[in-house]
């Protein structure tokens, strides 16, 4: 089994469906060389942002700094939409998981801007088991574009994806890396 998946996730899901699994990244200059390298990026944000805490700031608020930094368009899944706009952020959409999972898959969708459908999206906060099946599904039925994880346990269905971390610190300095590199570049 190790030898089709570069690591084992930390969840129980099937990492047996192909001999493709996710490249695993840690530097976020690579990460940050594929969103700026996409023509249409686009970053999902679920409800696991609304709860989880890097140091004194929600996940949700690197997102939004994400988001900004890249020029990226954003896609509230669940309880995230009201939360942004606590921020004073309005998402450019706001779809169900699987929603937005279907409208990726076809080609002919004109994205969340009605500009195009999109090359490259970063999915941040959804469950993991749900994350998974969505990701299946991009990488059996979306081969026109890229996935990225940026949740802090491996994917093996996204295209890019972080490894398992176990401490919060260092999965904070990967996104405020991120950020970061996005701002410079």
């Amino acid at each position: 089994m190790s030898q089709l998946s570069p690591i084992l996730p930390f969840h129980r899901v099937n990492t047996l469906t192909g001999v493709r699994t996710a490249r695993m990244v840690e530097d976020p200059k690579d990460l940050v060389k594929q969103i700026k390298k996409a023509k249409r990026p686009l970053i999902v944000i679920g409800p696991l942002t609304t709860k989880i805490t890097l140091g004194d700031r929600l996940l949700i608020e690197y997102a939004i700094d994400i988001a900004k930094a890249g020029s990226i368009p954003i896609c509230a899944t669940a309880t995230t939409r009201a939360k942004l706009l606590e921020y004073g952020i309005k998402p450019d959409s706001v779809y169900d998981v699987v929603e937005i999972i279907n409208a990726l898959k076809d080609q002919e969708w004109k994205g969340v801007k009605g500009e195009g459908n999109h090359d490259l999206v970063l999915f941040l906060g959804i469950r993991s088991d749900l994350a998974n099946q969505g990701l299946s599904t991009l990488k059996h039925f979306a081969p026109h574009l890229s996935t990225v994880t940026l949740c802090k346990f491996y994917h093996p269905h996204a295209d890019y994806s972080l490894p398992n971390i176990f401490k919060d610190e260092k999965w904070k300095a990967i996104l405020e890396g991120i950020i970061e590199n996005l701002k410079t570049e």
